[in-house]
């Protein structure tokens, strides 16, 4: 998923207003849900996914009788919203634990279809070598999303520089750390804004497409990176509920967990995306 950016009211509303009508340009558009004779058209965010699709697009579409429409957007809102009022037949780019939040208090029926990739999150420093030589009362930045600090605090967690309350879910926060025995100090800031944040802090918990974007290696340059094994944060192809069967989305589910992408995502991304299928 390529995980969330926290967005302001007034950016959100002009980024939605300029991005829907992007998405809802065209009476094609438009109609591309209630149409399952047209193009399939599907909402990604640009790295990697939108990189995925269109490896797809070009490569195996054609051959499946798929006709496939890629459409980029920046932010994690207006694909959902765009997927619910029909403007798009379907999205790629977010996790499980993003899609229950944002379904949850948006009230929108956005269901997942197949699992496709994980883009491990990362803790990064342009000042130590590794997590063990983070000094005592070190400043971490973490991304301020809901479920994005989560994952951060629970990744930190999983290599013991922090202890979480028993029972803590994916609305973690640094209020719910019970030991920090580094005695660290937290800095809360936009998912997107981390990689900025490297030359202000001693380290910061980067998402894998943020990451990328920056041009970091995460399987290189990540001192801590998430496991994929059992990890519910991969990110998948989501349909409005009731759009699951549409005979396009089938051909691009099995398209995109097809040995072609799984090759293409080994060889461009070389562990900084992982496939989620065997």
């Amino acid at each position: 998923m390529r995980n969330t950016a926290k967005i302001t009211t007034a950016v959100l509303a002009a980024g939605a207003l300029t991005l829907g009508l992007s998405a809802c340009g065209s009476d094609k558009d438009s109609a591309s849900s209630s149409d399952k004779s047209g193009p399939l058209v599907v909402a990604a965010s640009p790295v990697p996914h939108a990189e995925i699709l269109n490896f797809v697009k070009k490569n195996l579409a054609k051959k499946a009788g798929l006709d496939l429409e890629v459409k980029e957007f920046q932010d994690y809102i207006v694909p959902n919203t765009a997927t619910e009022d029909g403007s798009v037949d379907a999205n790629y780019f977010q996790n499980q634990p993003y899609l229950d939040d944002f379904n949850k208090k948006r009230g929108t029926h956005i269901v997942p279809v197949v699992t496709v990739h994980l883009e491990p999150l990362g803790l990064y420093s342009h000042k130590v070598k590794s997590s063990d030589a983070l000094k005592s009362g070190a400043t971490v930045a973490v991304p301020n999303d809901a479920v994005n600090e989560a994952r951060a605090l629970k990744l930190l967690a999983s290599k013991g520089l922090i202890t979480l309350k028993e029972g803590v879910g994916n609305e973690a926060t640094p209020q719910d750390i019970s030991k920090n025995p580094k005695n660290l100090k937290f800095k809360e800031v936009e998912a997107a804004q981390t990689p900025r944040s490297l030359d202000d802090v001693d380290a910061a918990v980067i998402n894998g497409n943020y990451a990328i974007s920056a041009g970091l290696k995460p399987a290189k340059d990540a001192l801590v990176l998430e496991s994929a094994t059992n990890n519910p944060y991969g990110n998948f192809l989501a349909v409005k509920k009731g759009n699951e069967n549409d005979p396009r989305v089938k051909k691009l589910a099995k398209l995109l967990t097809s040995p072609e992408v799984k090759k293409f995502i080994e060889d461009k991304y070389a562990g900084s995306v992982i496939p989620s299928f065997k």
